[in-house]
């Protein structure tokens, strides 16, 4: 099974959301701001407690995610 030692879960932090090692970041934050056209050294420059890695790792588990669940997705025109 894939881990994630980047990634933490906690009830009492962002109401449980996967955040940046126990951080108040997201890692739905992260990947929106990647997914909004920013690259990287952007998105560290906006979260400079942030390293490369992190972001690295929240793209990894956006990913994991996309592939192990069942999505209702718009079909194809």
């Amino acid at each position: 099974m894939r881990t994630f030692d980047r990634i933490t879960q906690k009830p009492g932090i962002m109401g449980g959301k996967a955040c940046i090692r126990g951080m108040r970041v997201t890692a739905a934050m992260v990947v929106n701001q990647i997914g909004a056209g920013r690259d990287i050294d952007e998105v560290l420059a906006d979260y400079p407690y942030l390293e490369r890695e992190d972001v690295l790792q929240a793209l990894q588990y956006a990913a994991w995610l996309a592939e192990g669940k069942d999505l209702a997705l718009a079909e194809e025109a």
